[in-house]
């Protein structure tokens, strides 16, 4: 018998959920938990068919789902489970269940199963109310529905993407193309810049040898955008302006100085374009400039060279919500004269 209990000293809400295959048991603390309580609460229990469920009198706020198949792990298996509650939550309105709920044709909705549980913050609260809300309606509308999904990428990923993009609040990879837990492994920072193999800070460097080398991606994505503000930084320096010149409490300037190479391609190529016009073509070119990057890292050239690994560049219009995409074509030659060539381009919109 596995037994999952707690000695709470506080109201706990409780959300049962009865489909015509499953039950659903959300366990809701209202108050803090004590350490060791705390991994109890943070699953949902799922009874895999719809048995009777009963209420012991003889112990206090004890609830029994019989013929349990997965309760708060697998060591549970097709034995009874025994909840354990503090005496203050068998008042809870939501704990009483008829003796039976398995004569109950309850198919709630996703809308309804929204609507009964997760409230909507009231006006007024601070702002972790809504973080709150948006949680729970991710845990109840996505997770539990890919419940086996979650438990699996709990012991491992594997990741078949990798997606480089900009710290904007306005670009979110997930969001603009989709990208489902576990599906891609994401790096953000300012401007969506990839350093050189022997030079540049380290952090972007060590994602990258820990997604090629040790998740063996098979995609590197590098996703530029419009209107950003790293780039601009970047086009408002000093032609002349090195890294030496630049002042060491300046880390914006530090970091988008890498971008120089599309700096100047940029002004050279569009010199009689507006600054927004230059500062959008920089953008598309930081990404090729990037890109160009990826294959000075040895372990990322031979993969590519190989076909096991591809890498593409990618620009989102948020102005106008379309997104460009194009895939590097490996070339040796390339790669020592730093040119570029690419094909499947094509915009979506």
């Amino acid at each position: 018998m596995t037994e999952c209990w707690s000695t709470v000293n506080a109201y706990m809400e409780i959300s049962v959920f009865v489909g015509e295959d499953e039950i659903y048991m959300l366990l809701d603390p209202t108050g803090e938990l004590p350490d060791n309580s705390k991994l109890h609460f943070s699953t949902m229990a799922i009874v895999s068919s719809i048995m009777p469920t009963s209420v012991d009198p003889s112990s206090s706020g004890v609830y029994v789902f019989h013929n349990t198949s997965k309760i708060f792990g697998n060591n549970a298996n097709q034995l009874p489970t025994y909840l354990r509650l503090s005496t203050s939550s068998r008042r809870h309105a939501k704990l009483r269940l008829a003796a039976s709920i398995s004569k109950v044709p309850l198919k709630l909705t996703r809308e309804e199963k929204h609507q009964d549980h997760v409230a909507s913050p009231e006006k007024g609260h601070d702002v972790f109310e809504e973080i709150k809300h948006r949680f729970l309606t991710f845990k109840k509308d996505k997770y539990m529905d890919n419940l086996e999904r979650f438990q699996s990428l709990a012991k491992s990923q594997s990741p078949k993407f990798m997606v480089i993009a900009c710290a904007d609040s306005r670009v979110c990879p997930s969001e603009i193309l989709g990208f489902q837990p576990g599906e891609a492994f994401t790096v953000r920072n300012i401007a969506n810049i990839v350093p050189t193999y022997e030079s540049g800070p380290s952090e972007t460097k060590a994602a990258l040898e820990f997604a090629v080398n040790s998740l063996q991606v098979e995609n590197i994505l590098v996703v530029g955008h419009s209107r950003c503000g790293g780039i601009r930084a970047l086009m408002t320096m000093d032609d002349d302006e090195t890294e030496e010149d630049i002042d060491s409490r300046s880390f914006i300037k530090n970091w988008v100085v890498i971008g120089k190479p599309a700096r100047s391609i940029s002004k050279s190529a569009a010199s009689e374009l507006s600054f927004d016009q230059q500062c959008q073509h920089c953008e598309k070119e930081s990404v090729n400039c990037s890109l160009q990057n990826l294959l000075s890292y040895p372990w990322i050239e031979e993969r590519v060279n190989k076909g096991t690994l591809t890498i593409h560049g990618g620009y989102y219009d948020f102005t106008e919500c379309t997104f460009e995409k194009w895939t590097v074509v490996y070339k040796e030659r390339s790669c020592i004269e730093r040119k570029l060539a690419v094909k499947d381009r094509s915009i979506w919109s």
